[in-house]
């Protein structure tokens, strides 16, 4: 299932309230997830949207599914940011700050990408992958064009780099430090 959007998986026009109801219990599920973990009990969610099981199951019909609505917005909100800092004045410093978010979002959401890929998603998941590669890109190509970052990397060498930060600190906090650090190498000295 991806992300809910306005039409049912069937192809047909959701009705508004169903749309309120999807958007409530992600927003929860989301919610509850970044504080607890996606192993949280799937009443307590519906409970706490104030939707009835019987509307988090039509809508979710198990856990999986939820999962995967839940990270699709998490990857939605990635590309978002990434697209409104293409337009910000400094392309070095809207990349770093776009990375920060990418670096943050691996070392919060792994477990939630994960248990979402580890369910027969495989088209799904390459999509959010391209995602983050096509918002790293541009993001990249720009700050290359006014020559504040090497014409020689490539943003494979990029997200890898940000994805060790990410993986590699011992908390946020470090990743991200560990990301400024590998930042001063990339930065064109001018």
């Amino acid at each position: 299932m991806t992300a809910p959007g306005p039409a049912d998986p069937a192809g047909r026009r959701r009705r508004a309230d169903a749309t309120r109801s999807i958007e409530r219990l992600t927003a929860t599920a989301r919610e509850i997830f970044a504080e607890r973990g996606h192993d949280v009990a799937l009443d307590e969610i519906a409970r706490r949207a104030g939707v009835g099981n019987a509307t988090l199951y039509r809508h979710f019909p198990t856990r999986s599914d939820l999962i995967v609505a839940v990270y699709s917005r998490e990857v939605a909100d990635l590309a978002r940011r990434g697209a409104e800092l293409l337009t910000a004045p400094d392309t070095a410093e809207s990349l770093l700050t776009w990375l920060d978010h990418f670096v943050a979002h691996v070392a919060t959401k792994r477990s939630l990408a994960l248990a979402a890929a580890s369910t027969d998603r495989g088209v799904l998941f390459a999509r959010w992958h391209d995602s983050m590669i096509s918002t790293a890109d541009a993001l990249l190509r720009r700050a290359q064009g006014d020559a504040r970052i090497g014409p020689d990397i490539a943003v494979t060498d990029l997200l890898a780099l940000a994805n060790g930060a990410a993986l590699g600190g011992t908390d946020l906090t470090q990743a991200r430090r560990l990301l400024r650090l590998a930042w001063h190498g990339l930065e064109e000295k001018t």
